[in-house]
């Protein structure tokens, strides 16, 4: 498995407490739904499980390609493609959308933002749902007072992975996270580099007027409640006209 699956693997399969949301919705929806940014498959697989018909888009190709891997092994079938969620073109409609955890964060900020709704409109049903989940990691904390999370650990192969944040800061506009990743091998190996992950500092009503403006009709908010290791997250509702 790639660096780049593996360090996914480490920093996000483990999370679980927005599965349930995604799999009201697609029930719901009763029709394909697209994954934006859906990495290793967390969701993907999750609702392809489901019996649901999914098409999981992600720009980095090692992580669709470790997806098509476990869905093949799994006997499921899902869709994936590498495609930038802001230039999607994938002729294919969808009765509903996803964006997890804080992909929308992820895109350069207004400017990407715009691009992903628009070709997101683009791929949508009339009247389909695009959900997008957005966090900010230490809201309602006071300056100076913020303290990085606690290390995501994961064991693969006998190899042990830990992924701990050890710096956070504003930085113009965004939340900057800088990580230190090590890798410990079956034979004691200590290998580790530094990463810094920068998450677009984003409110929900910031991103409900971008969307309105890009022709979307904003729904009431869901939520996905905080776990003992992650914040919790808002989650947009929008209605494709």
């Amino acid at each position: 498995m790639s660096d780049a699956a593996v360090w996914h693997d480490v920093e996000c399969a483990s999370y679980t407490a927005d599965l349930e949301l995604w799999r009201e919705l697609a029930r719901d929806a009763g029709g394909p739904v697209l994954d934006i940014g859906c990495g290793t498959g967390r969701v993907a697989l999750d609702l392809a499980g489901q019996g649901h018909d999914v098409t999981g888009v992600d720009s980095e190709p090692e992580l669709v390609r470790q997806l098509l891997a476990r869905a093949r092994a799994r006997g499921l079938r899902v869709h994936a493609e590498v495609v930038d969620a802001r230039a999607l073109a994938l002729g294919a409609r969808f009765a509903v959308a996803i964006a997890p955890m804080q992909v929308v964060q992820l895109l350069g900020g207004a400017p990407g933002r715009a691009a992903m709704l628009a070709a997101a409109r683009l791929h949508l049903e009339h009247g389909a749902l695009l959900a997008i989940a957005i966090a900010d990691p230490f809201e309602g904390i006071p300056a100076g007072e913020v303290e990085p999370p606690l290390p995501d650990v994961r064991e693969e192969d006998g190899w042990v992975y830990s992924s701990m944040p050890v710096a956070v800061r504003d930085e113009d506009g965004a939340t900057a996270i800088d990580r230190l990743r090590q890798a410990v091998s079956p034979s004691g190996q200590l290998t580790e580099s530094m990463v810094t992950i920068s998450l677009d500092r984003l409110g929900p009503a910031e991103l409900e007027s971008e969307a309105q403006a890009a022709g979307f009709q904003v729904l009431p908010r869901r939520s996905v409640p905080p776990t003992a290791d992650y914040v919790g997250s808002a989650v947009v509702m929008l209605e494709a006209p």
